[in-house]
């Protein structure tokens, strides 16, 4: 996975993350100086608007998600001390749920389908280096999290990994991998231990 992950300041596609241009020997900041007073203004807004408030407002976190260009259904649930990266970079759809204390490194997209459950203190990790190269760069691939999955409690999912429909990775169980749908997954790193029913509706 880390090998695979591509070098965001070596990219075309780097311009879409306001990175600045790889060049040899730089060992300044990643990231444009609009993109880091992007994040000090979302940062803030949700210190002051969201954090605070009672975890059934749901819906006002929600549009202070999408003030700042995030894709959420308002159906969704979003609590109030998780930690988003990018708002700009996530998706969310009908049902799913980001829960109490999921990190959400999302340098590139993170997207949960409908009725997909991210459980308390998981670690969604777009991010990585490339340690091949001196410059060690940062990079990234996006995370989708499939209909109906279960991200449990406390559990780790790395750079561009794709969780089936209906996939669960258990408690504390870190993926590297790709998660195959109605799948059950646990460990460091994830193994399928079984099947789990198919839920159409």
């Amino acid at each position: 996975m880390l090998m695979s992950s591509k070098p965001l300041r070596a990219t075309p596609e780097a311009d879409q993350f306001d990175v600045i241009p790889h060049r040899k020997g730089y060992s300044g900041p990643t990231f444009t100086l609009k993109n880091r007073v992007k994040r000090v203004a979302w940062k803030l807004a949700w210190l002051f608007a969201a954090r605070w408030t009672p975890p059934p407002l749901h819906r006002w976190r929600v549009l202070v998600l999408r003030l700042f260009g995030a894709r959420v259904s308002w159906r969704a649930a979003v609590y109030p001390n998780v930690d988003i990266w990018a708002p700009w970079n996530l998706t969310i759809e009908d049902y799913g749920s980001l829960g109490p204390g999921v990190r959400c490194y999302n340098i590139a997209p993170v997207k949960l389908g409908e009725h997909a459950n991210v459980s308390q203190g998981s670690y969604l990790c777009t991010g990585t280096h490339d340690f091949r190269t001196p410059e060690f760069p940062l990079t990234a691939q996006p995370i989708t999290i499939g209909r109906r999955t279960w991200i449990c409690a406390d559990a780790f999912v790395g750079p561009g990994v794709v969780a089936g429909d209906g996939a669960i990775l258990a408690a504390r169980g870190v993926a590297f991998d790709h998660l195959q749908a109605w799948t059950i997954y646990k460990g460091n790193p994830a193994v399928a231990v079984r099947q789990r029913p198919v839920i159409d509706a």
